[in-house]
This record gives structure tokens, C-alpha cells and sequence, in this order.
């Protein structure tokens, strides 16, 4: 199903002009600072918020065209919504209010879905309980659920984790990896956090002072020297889907990506998964030659594609392992030393991995 949106409007100095498409399933995230526009064209899509031009088709429906005068009400949308202060109703149960989305629903789920979201979440054990007896977390949670259960075409997502501290985002992000997975369902993820849209996006849009500035898929962005030129961010090491090969008697796990192998510790994971690999451009070192006797398990090969002073003592490099961009951040110093140009064939060192659901 296909999502296009194209939206104008003015507020004083301000103009939102933005136009993008959303083309499969998982999670796009809005992406970009605070003031580019990204929670206004998430109200604009479901609804709360009439811009003064534009059109939003979603799959076959059109919910709005300022043209032809359209602009469906926010429930005959079926867009799911998710706010970051999960706006539960405090004298209801978690049950009740995840009936609530259900009862609303233009075609409800039968028991058996309604029981297979409430497991999806993992919501069995607070059934009877009132938000009040929650943590962050846990809200956010029950929120999802009775987005879903509204059985919703898309899903928005406007900051969902930005009133939780670290140990209730923790708590929930392994949550939003298993919805991503197996929901099936678009959803839009509203966000300024780069951390969250390296964990969770499969595609990004870019948004700068109303206007989308880069979109593609969060692979292919996320360790762009340019891209994060646009974001004012650092690199990403590198970001990109890997398969469990192997676990090894050593304690260690082997994952093979598009690029060649990694080894990380031994992963309680069934041989065949697929998982989400991250890396950070400062745990990646380079070498001219294959090094040997150290203690690191993973020495790629790579062509460097591209080189960017990042400031006064750092400079980002971008390598290609296969099809997949790694990102190296070393000193200024390191790039002169070892005459680091396009085209030269490095040895990319990689001190630590992380690993997340896929």
C-alpha cells in the first residue's frame, strides 16, 4: 500500500512544503529537529490539522485534496495515533480502554485478534489494573494496543518515547521492535532522536525548516557523510540486516551480512535469524594493511567511498564492505598519516557490535 502526501501551508515566517511517499510496510520516521515540521504533518495526516494546501492518499482512499474540497474527519481516516503522553482514560481498566480503540474500529477484531495484539504487547498480566498502577512504559503500551485495535491502515507514532527517561525507553524499544516486525502495518514515527531511528526505521524522511531535505531507506541514509551533513548529526558507523550463521563453541556468535562476517558474543538466538546490526563510527579503527596479534575479532576489507573533516580533530570516512556503508570517525591526524584517499582498498577495524531485534 502507498502513502503520498504533499502538503503547503503558511504560519507567518514559516512555511510548510513537504512532499514524500511511504511504499511499504514498518516504520518511516519523520526525522529532523525541533520546528522542521514533523509533528505538524502528523496532525495534517490524521486529520487534526487542515493545511492550506496539499493532497494525502492513503492506498486506494483519498483523505484529503484541498482542490476537490476532500478532507475526511479524523475518525473515517482509520489512522491509528499514538501521542507520547499515551492519553489513557484514568478510570478505565487497561482492558476497557483497549476496547475502547476496538469499539471504534470500522470493522472490529474478533476475540482471537484482540487476544493476539494484548500478547503482542505483552499486556496480559495488566488487564484489570488502572493506568495509574502503570509505569511509562507500560502506558505507552496499553496506547499502542488500542491504536491497533482501531484496526488502523496507518499507524503515527509523534514522539512516542519522549516523556520516558532511559529505563522506561529501554523498557519499551524491544516493544516497538516487535511491532515493527510482525504487525504488518505503515507506521509513521515522529522523532528527533537519532538513537531511536537507527534501532527502529526502515526508511527516513528528513525534515529541515518544513521541507524535506532527504528520504530513503535508513541503510543506505544512516551512514551517509551527506546525510548527516543535512541532520547536524555524527555518522552512523554503519546500520544493516545480518543473519546468525553459526554459534561457535568459543562463545561466540558468527553473523553474515552483505559484506562479509562478524563475530559477537555468543547470542541466544536460533541459527537463520535475522537481526539489526549497528555500529559506531568511533569503534571502528583503519588500517592500510591487514593487521595481526590484536585482540579485536573483526577485520573487514573495504573501499574507502568518501572522506569529510567532521571538525578541527576528526574526520569521518565512509567505506564500502559488499553493498553495506561503514562510517570510520578518526582523528585528522590518522587521515594524513596513513594518506587516506577514495579508492583505497582499508582494513576496517571494529572494536564493538551491537545487535538488535530485526
Amino acid at each position: 500500500m502507498t502513502i503520498d502526501i504533499r502538503l503547503y501551508h503558511r504560519f507567518g515566517t514559516f512555511v510548510l512544503d513537504a512532499a514524500f511517499a511511504i511504499e511499504q510496510p514498518g516504520i518511516t520516521a519523520l526525522f529532523g529537529p525541533s520546528g522542521a515540521g514533523k509533528s505538524t504533518i502528523a496532525n495534517a495526516i490524521a486529520g487534526l490539522f487542515k493545511p492550506a494546501e496539499g493532497r494525502i492518499v492513503i492506498g486506494d482512499r483519498m483523505v484529503f485534496d484541498s482542490a476537490a474540497s476532500i478532507a475526511l474527519p479524523p475518525r473515517a481516516r482509520r489512522i491509528g495515533y499514538v501521542f507520547q503522553d499515551a492519553r489513557l482514560f484514568p478510570h478505565m481498566s487497561v482492558e476497557t480502554n483497549l476496547r475502547f480503540g476496538w469499539r471504534r474500529a470500522p470493522a472490529r477484531a474478533d476475540d482471537d485478534e484482540f487476544a493476539r495484539i494484548v500478547h503482542l504487547l505483552g499486556l496480559e498480566e495488566f488487564l484489570t489494573r488502572r493506568p495509574a498502577k502503570l509505569s511509562g512504559g507500560e502506558r505507552s503500551r496499553v496506547a499502542l494496543g488500542r491504536a491497533l485495535l482501531s484496526s488502523p491502515s496507518l499507524l503515527i507514532l509523534d514522539e512516542p518515547l519522549a516523556a520516558l527517561d532511559a529505563a522506561r525507553k529501554a523498557e519499551i524499544l524491544p516493544w516497538f521492535e516487535r511491532l515493527r516486525d510482525q504487525a504488518a502495518l505503515p507506521m509513521i514515527y515522529v522523532t528527533h532522536a537519532l538513537d531511536e531511528v537507527a534501532r527502529l526505521a526502515d526508511a527516513i524522511v528528513l525534515l529541515r525548516e518544513g521541507r524535506v531535505v532527504a528520504q530513503g531507506a535508513a541503510f543506505d541514509l544512516l551512514p551517509d557523510l551527506e546525510f548527516a551533513n543535512l541532520a547536524g548529526t555524527t555518522p552512523l558507523g554503519a546500520v544493516f540486516a545480518a543473519r546468525v550463521l553459526t554459534h561457535r563453541d568459543d562463545g561466540l556468535t558468527e553473523l553474515a551480512f552483505d559484506g562479509g562476517t562478524l563475530f559477537v558474543p555468543r547470542l541466544d538466538t536460533p541459527v537463520g535469524t535475522t537481526l539489526r546490526v549497528r555500529l559506531r563510527a568511533e569503534d571502528v579503527m583503519l588500517a592500510r594493511v591487514i593487521p595481526g596479534a590484536i585482540s579485536a575479532n573483526n577485520v573487514l576489507s573495504a573501499t574507502v567511498a568518501a572522506v569529510r573533516a567532521a571538525d578541527d580533530v576528526h574526520a569521518d570516512v565512509q567505506l564500502v564492505c559488499g553493498a553495506t556503508k561503514i562510517v570510520a570517525r578518526i582523528t585528522r591526524a590518522s587521515l594524513a598519516r596513513l594518506e587516506i584517499r577514495s579508492g583505497m582498498v582499508m582494513f576496517a577495524i571494529v572494536k564493538s557490535v551491537i545487535v538488535d531485534s530485526r
